[in-house]
Parts: C-alpha cells; sequence; structure tokens
C-alpha cells in the first residue's frame, strides 16, 4: 500500500472532466483501488478545487467537490510542523507559496508518490516524498 498525494490540478482534471487527463486519473485511481493505495491531499487543495463553483455560486457542486475528496482522500492541514518544512523548501528552492505548501503538507505526512502536472516540481527532490511526476509517467 501506497500513499498517493493529489496536487489540486489532478482533482481539477477529473471533475472538470478534462481529456485526456480525466481517463488516465481514472485508470490510475483503479489500480490503486486494486493495490490499496491511499489518496493524500491538502486542505488547501481542497480549497482550490472549491473556488469555482463558490465564484459560481454552485452550492450543490460546492457540496459534492467536498464531499468526494473527503470521502476518498485524507486531507491534510497546514499546521506548525508543516510550517517548518514550509520554510525549509521556499529558503532551499524557488517555489511558489502554494507549491511550498503542497510539498510541505505531503512531506509531512510521508507520501510515496506526489502526482501533479506542475513541470516545476517534478525536478525537486523533497524529503519525505519518495517521488514527485507528472500524470503521463505514474508508475501506477
Amino acid at each position: 500500500m501506497s500513499k498517493v498525494f493529489f496536487d489540486t490540478n489532478i482533482f481539477i482534471y477529473i471533475f472538470e472532466g478534462l481529456e485526456p487527463n480525466r481517463s488516465r486519473m481514472i485508470e490510475i485511481r483503479k489500480r490503486m483501488l486494486d493495490r490499496g493505495d491511499r489518496i493524500v491531499t491538502s486542505a488547501m487543495a481542497l480549497g482550490e478545487v472549491l473556488v469555482r463553483p463558490t465564484k459560481l455560486g454552485q452550492t450543490s457542486l460546492i457540496e459534492q467537490y467536498d464531499r468526494a475528496i473527503r470521502s476518498c482522500a485524507q486531507v491534510v492541514s497546514f499546521d506548525a510542523q508543516v510550517a517548518w518544512r514550509y520554510a525549509s523548501l521556499r529558503a532551499t528552492h524557488s517555489l511558489r507559496n502554494a507549491d511550498a505548501i503542497q510539498l510541505a503538507c505531503a512531506a509531512h505526512f510521508g507520501v510515496d508518490l506526489f502526482i501533479t502536472n506542475d513541470k516545476n516540481l517534478h525536478k525537486l527532490d523533497v524529503p519525505g516524498i519518495g517521488f514527485i511526476a507528472p500524470l503521463e509517467r505514474v508508475p501506477l
């Protein structure tokens, strides 16, 4: 069983039906279920996913997305311990705040794989994260 972190863009592909990424994620998710892998994400990712339906006043969609994420993923909060990892990442890498928060949450939880299509993150080696992979190269 592996712990797999989903970056915000991964949920958006699934929820908004963005192909071919949506189909690829559904395929990966089926393999994860077969293997008993766990999804991990951050509270920030949950918030980012809810921005668009909130802006559009789509209450039922807000509730649907929230329920879907929290029922399938462990949602990691940004707390004082994660803040230390965040500070270290920001001090040693040229990262946007949001990326550093995502990586700090994943590293704090000790994930095996971090899936993102953010090309700026693929080259990083972050203690606490087994490896970071783009969607097309996920080894599942």
